[in-house]
């Protein structure tokens, strides 16, 4: 459900906007826009708002729609936490819907990122998962990083890992912060951004 409501400052019009949803504000998303005086009047402020579960209807629709053109069918989980729009999909071909890396399914959340910023004007977090792939893809990267790690420590040469993007080379580095005998540096530049583990 969307409001729009106008007052002479940004609280006022923000508590309106509340009244009329009958939420709390960490239940909406809102933009603000200053209305600019005329002579002899003072300006105001005018507040667009929006309940979480209509942002989230919006995502998840044109979400489907990207993935009915790619010929797939789609289900979602979903939870809003801390503002951010959490959707776990299934569909028919999750290998596909995934794709190499996982560059399909970012791609569709930077894509389903920009329709909410052009649609209503507000930026929020989306974030996508298909069948686990992410919390798979973490264990995964911490079996790589202690396994290595025990490697490096053991023959004293160091190992440069595959190309990683930001959020993977993160998961290496922390799972390997306070392992004895090795240290991890980040070396070369995107997409080839790569972590070698060294023996300290």
């Amino acid at each position: 459900m969307k409001v729009v409501t106008e007052a002479k400052t940004k609280e006022e019009a923000l508590k309106k906007a509340l009244d009329e949803l009958k939420v709390n504000e960490n239940e909406i998303f809102y933009k603000e826009e200053n209305i600019k005086g005329k002579l002899f009047k003072s300006g105001s402020v005018k507040i667009y708002a929006y309940t979480d579960d209509e942002i989230l209807e919006s995502i998840k629709k044109f979400i489907t729609e990207i993935v009915t053109n790619m010929g797939l069918e789609v289900n979602f989980e979903t939870n809003i936490r801390d503002k951010q729009f959490n959707l776990k999909m299934f569909s028919n071909n999750n290998a596909i819907l995934i794709g190499k890396n996982a560059r399909t399914m970012k791609a569709i959340e930077m894509l389903a990122r920009q329709k909410i910023q052009v649609e209503y004007g507000i930026r929020v977090r989306i974030f996508l998962d298909v069948e686990n792939y992410n919390e798979k893809r973490i264990k995964q990267l911490e079996r790589l990083a202690i396994t290595t790690a025990k490697e490096v420590s053991r023959s004293k040469i160091e190992v440069a890992l595959d190309s990683m993007n930001s959020y993977e080379r993160r998961i290496i580095h922390n799972k390997l912060v306070n392992f004895k005998g090795v240290t991890t540096i980040s070396e070369g530049e995107e997409p080839n951004r790569h972590i070698i583990i060294k023996p300290e």
